[in-house]
């Protein structure tokens, strides 16, 4: 792990109690220029953890709790008439960040959560033949309840997979809640959390992340994987191309990340879970009995053959 890297986890653990997994898959989405999708319970620390990421990356950053009136413009802000200028004048909206934290982003019809897609993909906002670009880097998080379904939209499929990873949120462990009530409610709860990232150099970052060496037999092993969920009888439909392009870049961040300039098999199978549990849609009768995602993801690593040669 490179010094930058690790003073900027030490950092976000000085706010951000535990959940190494969500951290590094937060970061891995950064490096890679993606976004992703937050599943967990409320009160688990996801605006905190977007605050804590934007201040030790010296990034702006911005909350849209999305709700069922909320709309398209609200998002991505709207022309008003200046009556001294006797013109339309563009106000920007929220979206115009690094960071943007979505909350509960099924919350809002299809029209609403359809225009913050669009920005993910293109990054961009054209309104009245005016195109207004959006700042680089751009890392969007956008959480939902998994138990809670009323008044929600589910997003549908072509939707998620335009979601680099979808990471979850678990409860914290004993000792972790223990040391979250200490950080949170003792006389330092409200300290800021020091810079440790400039903007050129996360994009220095998401350059070299781009550039981290992968064999032709780790490619070969993402496409195994990928192509092996269009197989099993329990899925019905199976992960498309960009799932491979997916697991492939977060890897070579994961594998950044832990100071390599080389991608392991150990990097693919950790960004397999969050890169693929959103892409699989399983038959009715195979989560009647109880299986998932996850549950597929790993009886399919146990099966499709590791490489041996990483030259």
């Amino acid at each position: 792990m490179t010094p930058e890297i690790q003073n900027l986890r030490k950092e976000i653990s000085r706010a951000f109690v535990g959940q190494e997994d969500l951290v590094t898959g937060t970061l891995a989405c950064l490096l890679a220029g993606g976004h992703a999708l937050l599943e967990g319970m409320p009160g688990l620390g996801k605006t905190l953890l977007v605050r804590t990421l934007g201040q030790a990356l010296g990034l702006n950053f911005a909350r849209i709790q999305f709700t069922p009136d909320l709309m398209p413009t609200d998002v991505t802000g709207t022309q008003i008439y200046n009556q001294r200028e006797q013109a339309f004048v563009f106000h920007r909206g929220p979206v115009f960040t690094h960071i943007l934290l979505a909350d509960e982003i099924n919350r809002s019809p299809a029209k609403t959560h359809s225009a913050l897609l669009e920005i993910m993909q293109e990054q961009q906002i054209t309104i009245d033949n005016q195109t207004y670009p959006i700042e680089s880097p751009f890392l969007v998080l956008a959480t939902q309840n998994p138990i809670e379904s009323e008044g929600t939209y589910a997003l549908p499929e072509a939707a998620l997979d335009r979601f680099l990873l979808k990471l979850k949120i678990d409860y914290p462990s004993e000792q972790e809640e223990l040391e979250i009530l200490k950080l949170q409610t003792g006389a330092g709860a409200q300290s800021k959390v020091t810079q440790i990232l400039t903007r050129p150099q996360i994009l220095e970052l998401q350059q070299k992340a781009a550039g981290i060496h992968a064999s032709p037999s780790i490619m070969a092993y993402v496409n195994s994987l990928v192509r092996s969920t269009r197989a099993r009888r329990e899925i019905y439909v199976g992960a498309s191309p960009r799932a491979g392009i997916a697991i492939l870049k977060t890897a070579r961040a994961v594998a950044m990340l832990a100071g390599r300039d080389f991608v392991l098999p150990d990097d693919v199978k950790l960004m397999a879970f969050p890169a693929l549990r959103h892409r699989l849609l399983l038959l009715p009768e195979t989560e009647v009995e109880g299986k998932t995602a996850d549950d597929l993801i790993h009886d399919i690593l146990q099966t499709v053959p590791v490489p041996r040669d990483q030259e």
